[in-house]
């Protein structure tokens, strides 16, 4: 331990900004007469994602017969579109969240998300909000928007919705990206995430931020269907300057896809030999009751504050980060 880890990572100074931007970003919902809420941290199921592990922790004192497992949540998600379908409308959170995963220069493994919902908002409209909050926290005038498959034909002259599996392992070899396990256990959406982290997000102009929308359906998480062309998700994700900074979704609300994908990432989990996770049924239920159209969307914090000040490392806007807490 080095001697002065007792001390912040941030400055006294990135601490106040960050307080004035927490005062901005509440004073932004307010307005918009959108709801403040607090959401569990810890919970009894986490996500299935295969790419995200949560932490997790026994509790010995649970009404159960033995110890409980809670999982540390990555995100407010799930508890609130089980508000949503309690009747709350328009809500926002701003907390911590948690991904047992290795720091780095934007990732710190407890962090702050806002994440919001706005019933009766279509993907639109809720892009069309993010491009509001941004050009105010920001300060900035212009923002692009594109979808997933311009990006690809315009940056690699691949065709994301149709190209095959060895269309796109023949790109990434070309690109010389490393594979340490080869491609035995890569589907297209491994191989088009390496050539889109790789390759295009690289790519972005850093004048102002990028929103790519219309991601492939196989990558929909836990968004619709586009109505018009089932080949893509009503999902979104905003970049800028080499951060990825927002997820987005026109939400999925039936109750029996949400199962179906759930199951098909604890499958996905134990293709790859990771341990498939509890699949978490208070949500579903929720579901089954009767989510409201709506679109939500999660945004980090931290990195928003990062391209404000102009930080390089997410340590710098930290209380304590990892190595300090």
């Amino acid at each position: 331990m080095h001697k002065n880890n007792w001390r912040p990572s941030a400055s006294i100074e990135q601490l106040k900004k960050r307080a004035q931007l927490l005062s901005q970003l509440r004073r932004f919902f307010e307005s918009r007469d959108v709801l403040e809420i607090s959401a569990p941290v810890l919970a009894s199921a986490g996500v299935t994602d295969p790419f995200i592990d949560n932490f997790s922790t026994q509790f010995s004192f649970s009404a159960q017969s033995s110890e409980q497992t809670l999982y540390l949540q990555s995100s407010p998600e799930y508890a609130m579109k089980r508000l949503l379908a309690a009747g709350c409308e328009h809500i926002y959170s701003i907390g911590p969240a948690f991904r047992h995963e290795g720091a780095g220069s934007n990732h710190n493994p407890e962090f702050t998300m806002l994440e919001w919902y706005r019933s009766g908002f279509d993907m639109q409209m809720l892009i069309d909000e993010v491009s509001d909050l941004l050009k105010t926290t920001l300060n900035i005038e212009n923002i692009s928007q594109y979808s997933y498959q311009d990006v690809f034909l315009k940056h690699m002259n691949i065709d994301p919705l149709t190209a095959t599996t060895d269309e796109l392992i023949e790109a990434v070899k070309l690109k010389g990206i490393d594979l340490y396990n080869g491609f035995e256990t890569l589907d297209n959406d491994d191989l088009l995430q390496m050539l889109f982290s790789h390759c295009i997000e690289p790519s972005f102009a850093n004048h102002c931020p990028v929103i790519v929308t219309h991601f492939p359906a196989s990558q929909a998480s836990l968004a619709r269907i586009n109505s018009l062309d089932n080949r893509v998700a009503n999902r979104f994700e905003v970049y800028f300057k080499g951060i990825e900074l927002a997820n987005g979704f026109h939400e999925l609300s039936d109750a029996n896809e949400q199962a179906a994908r759930f199951e098909s990432d604890n499958k996905k989990r134990s293709a790859l030999n990771f341990p498939t996770k509890p699949i978490d049924q208070y949500l579903l239920t929720a579901l089954d009751a009767g989510l409201p159209d709506c679109s939500g969307v999660a945004l980090g914090v931290d990195r928003l504050l990062m391209l404000i000040v102009g930080a390089s490392h997410i340590r710098d806007v930290l209380t304590f980060d990892i190595a300090r807490a």
